[in-house]
């Protein structure tokens, strides 16, 4: 098949690329200008590499036109920022997103895999593992966002036959995640302590997560593609929760350095609790998280110690 990966060059669509070319697809990756591509490709690989704007409609034509899928994995804004700016947040996100799916109407494209959150749509959980079914009521501008995508692949699928596969993602970790982007915090956990320097923990470091592996993820994204049963929605994450204190306990541990930490006031918008259920997704998609923390953790930090080493 030939899909079209919607920031393909990223932390998480570079992964999916990764594996789905293992897979034999042909890929269309999208990026913003003067992204270089992540890796040198094989002669093998079939894959284009274009640049464009989401908001164009021209280059999302260039971009859709001859795909038997799109996978829409961009988001303009994080978490912590989103609510300094919403009408940046609709207007990057939410209106980019429909100027896509109408070229997908016109194009006769009808399968998107859509990247949602599953840390930020549900907002305070009311019981925990939270369940697809969970209220949803995000605290933040960039949940708002994905939540009305989420709704308008729903209102496409009965007004254009679109086919949408909408995963809702835990906190995501593991090779290649941005330290300066303020991806998470196992990245700025590791960078730091890998450096020996302190953390900064926001509050008494009991706030939990539920962190799921790059490859974990990318493996759901290729299970998604093939289905075709009644379900939409899936969350995709380890179905554990571990707080702060662990993960940093962990990481000394792995590391076997000890790490200062410092904590500050707590911020307003950490939810105490995040757990995700996912067993629709294993019913459905045949899919479940394979990798422990502990051994993500390992292989994210001996890949973060060797592109330092790599980069000196």
């Amino acid at each position: 098949m030939k899909y079209v990966i919607f920031g393909g060059g990223g932390f998480i669509g570079s992964a999916i690329a990764d594996k789905l070319l293992e897979e034999g697809h042909s890929l269309r990756i999208f990026e913003r200008p003067r992204v270089p591509p992540y890796r040198a490709f094989e002669p093998h690989e079939n894959v284009e590499w274009i640049s464009g704007d989401l908001q164009s409609k021209h280059d999302l034509e260039e971009a859709i036109t001859g795909v038997d899928g799109v996978l829409h994995l961009v988001s303009t804004t994080l978490p912590k920022s989103s609510n300094d700016d919403p009408i940046y947040d609709i207007q990057t996100n939410v209106i980019a997103t429909l100027n896509m799916l109408d070229v997908m109407v016109e194009q006769n494209v009808q399968q998107i895999v859509f990247i949602s959150s599953g840390g930020t749509v549900y907002g305070k959980p009311v019981q925990c593992p939270l369940t697809e079914e969970h209220p949803t009521d995000p605290e933040v501008s960039y949940g708002i966002s994905k939540l009305t995508i989420e709704k308008y692949l729903y209102l496409y699928s009965k007004l254009h036959k679109i086919k949408p596969v909408i995963l809702r993602v835990a906190n995501p970790y593991g090779e290649r995640q941005r330290i300066e982007t303020a991806q998470g915090a196992i990245a700025a956990f590791v960078s730091r302590a890998t450096a020996g320097q302190s953390i900064d923990i926001w509050g008494d470091g009991s706030v939990t997560r539920d962190y799921i592996y790059i490859k974990d993820i990318a493996n759901a994204f290729s299970k998604a593609l093939k289905y075709s049963g009644p379900k939409t929605v899936f969350n995709i994450g380890s179905g554990e929760g571990t707080a702060l204190s662990t993960l940093i306990e962990l990481i000394e541990k792995i590391t076997d350095t000890p790490v200062a930490r410092n904590f500050l006031p707590a911020r307003p918008f950490d939810v105490p609790v995040n757990v995700l259920e996912c067993s629709l997704a294993e019913r459905e998609l045949g899919w479940k998280a394979e990798f422990s923390l502990q051994e993500g953790l390992k292989r994210t930090i001996a890949w973060y110690i060797e592109s330092k080493r790599s980069t000196k």
